[in-house]
């Protein structure tokens, strides 16, 4: 670093002073750069000026010789006609004020132009073209004078427009062609002015990029593996290690940096020790008093999680048996034909109720906050039918068809709780009811599956979707659509716990395949498997 700043001659200067050493020297090469292009285009519009001054000569010259061509052809017709000098000079009069214009126009251009030129032969290639319309324009008066004058005779206006005619036509082209060669002189110059500015954009260009390179490796490069340095001590400052030694080289004002960097990872590293022994001690305290408070919440976490777990399963319970008295009450109260019938149901309902409040009065009780399950040997097809008849007013509301369960060959009989199994059934078909009804169909199936017995429900619905039907058995999981929002996502979570404390299992399969399907749509099935009665 020491080598590549001598070389430049830096290294007696700050940090501060080298920077703005490199960046005059670089703004210093861009105003160069700009005063050139500057006085060049500045010298390009001086030039293309001439070369329009000069292409509008022509363009002059040219509706010059129009308008002699003219005035020869007209003058040259009143004096074979015969025409008298007021007839002459009347006819005359218009295209001579015409050339008079042109003329003065021509002089004014080539005046500025001579005023303009730079050098003794510019000016007086100039002077000579301004002599040459001098000489037409006197030839033109010469002319018009004798054309305008008392004499009638023929022959003497005729060897006046001779004289003109005769005199203008070289002296016209001869200025033209000088303005021609200009005009060319005057392009060629254009374009020599270009190549000088490439060669000078190159050069420059050159210059600055040499400029930038000494700046970057002689300047810039250094003070960057300076400063990545120092920024590597401070990653590992960040990082508590503190054994930070940079080298002291420069007394500029990385380098004061340095100096103070290393005295800072000093003082850290020594308040670093002292905090770590703070803290061990205080963790070994910390520790002592977690530790117990851990074992005191872990019991009050798993009791208050299955009560709030049992309360949550048993509302969506609960729910079910009111909204049937509700409506069975109502329905009396309008004069039903079978009031029997209503009573029975709503007595029905009230008996599955006050279990259900039983059931909660004991999960209340009990220490662990657990619903207490009832296993018996229960015939699974006689549950089907009990929760088919249970839910027949449902499904004929829907207008649903509900096919089997058939006649099996002997009872199907499972070790379970026959009420909440009953109620697991149940809720199997209200869910399949809710979520198919526009299906139109539902189908039950009742089979033996080894040591397993399985029930299985299958509807004819817009099925699950599978990045969903991993969260249905979950607690409070709902799926889409109007059917979503009549419950709160419990009759699922609760079925899967109920079978599944009774060692059995529950699973969906969505879409079905369309063997097993019962129309066009996706359908779901659900089926629960529970371990056959031994005997």
């Amino acid at each position: 670093m020491k080598d590549e700043c001598r070389i430049f001659g830096l290294t007696g200067l700050s940090l501060r002073a080298r920077l703005a050493l490199g960046a005059g020297l670089l703004g210093f090469a861009t105003l160069l750069t700009a005063a050139i292009i500057v006085l060049g285009m500045s010298r390009v519009s001086d030039r293309l000026d001439s070369a329009l001054a000069a292409e509008q000569r022509l363009e002059d010259y040219a509706a010059l010789s129009t308008q002699v061509s003219t005035y020869i052809v007209v003058a040259a017709e009143l004096i074979q006609r015969g025409q008298p000098q007021q007839t002459r000079a009347a006819r005359t009069q218009g295209l001579a004020e015409t050339l008079r214009q042109s003329f003065a126009r021509l002089r004014a251009g080539l005046d500025d132009e001579v005023a303009s030129a730079r050098g003794l032969d510019a000016q007086s290639r100039r002077a000579t073209l301004s002599l040459a319309i001098a000489r037409i324009e006197a030839l033109f008066r010469s002319a018009q004078a004798g054309l305008t004058s008392q004499t009638d005779d023929p022959a003497r206006l005729r060897a006046h427009l001779d004289t003109f005619a005769s005199g203008v036509e070289p002296l016209l082209a001869e200025a033209v062609n000088e303005e021609r060669r200009l005009r060319r002189e005057i392009l060629q110059d254009i374009d020599a002015l270009r190549q000088r500015l490439v060669l000078a954009a190159l050069t420059m260009a050159v210059v600055a990029l040499a400029l930038s390179a000494g700046f970057y490796f002689g300047l810039l490069r250094p003070q960057f593996r300076r400063l990545e340095a120092l920024r590597t001590a401070a990653r590992r400052i960040g990082q508590e290690d503190f054994a930070i030694a940079l080298p002291g080289t420069r007394q500029d004002e990385i380098g004061a940096l340095y100096a103070e960097t290393n005295r800072m990872a000093q003082a850290l590293a020594s308040r670093a020790e002292a905090v770590a022994e703070d803290r061990a001690r205080l963790n070994e305290l910390i520790e002592q008093r977690t530790e117990a408070l851990r074992a005191a919440n872990t019991r009050l976490e798993r009791t208050d999680e299955d009560r709030r777990r049992f309360f949550a399963d048993i509302s969506h319970e609960l729910r079910t048996p009111l909204t049937v008295i509700l409506m069975e009450a109502q329905l009396g109260r309008q004069g039903a034909p079978d009031p029997g019938a209503a009573f029975a149901t709503i007595e029905s309902r009230a008996s599955r109720l006050s279990r259900r409040i039983d059931d909660l009065l004991r999960i209340a009780r009990s220490e662990t906050g657990q619903l207490a399950l009832d296993p018996e040997p229960v015939d699974l097809a006689e549950l089907a039918r009990e929760a088919v008849t249970e839910t027949a007013a449902e499904l004929s509301n829907a207008g649903m068809r509900l096919e089997g369960p058939g006649p099996l060959p002997a009872p199907l009989v499972v070790a379970a709780d026959r009420n909440w199994l009953r109620q697991v059934l149940t809720g199997l078909i209200r869910n399949a009811i809710r979520h198919a009804r526009a299906g139109g169909a539902l189908r039950l199936e009742l089979r033996e599956a080894g040591a397993e017995a399985e029930f299985c429900i299958i509807d004819n619905g817009p099925g699950i979707p599978a990045e969903i039907q991993s969260q249905i058995f979950d607690r409070f999981a709902q799926g889409k659509g109007k059917a979503a929002a009549q419950g709160f996502g419990l009759g699922l979570p609760l079925a899967r716990w109920v079978i599944e404390q009774q060692g059995g299992g529950i699973s969906a399969q969505s879409p079905l395949p369309r063997e097993t399907a019962l129309g066009q749509a996706p359908g779901t099935k659900i089926a629960v498997r529970l371990p056959r009665a031994a005997g």
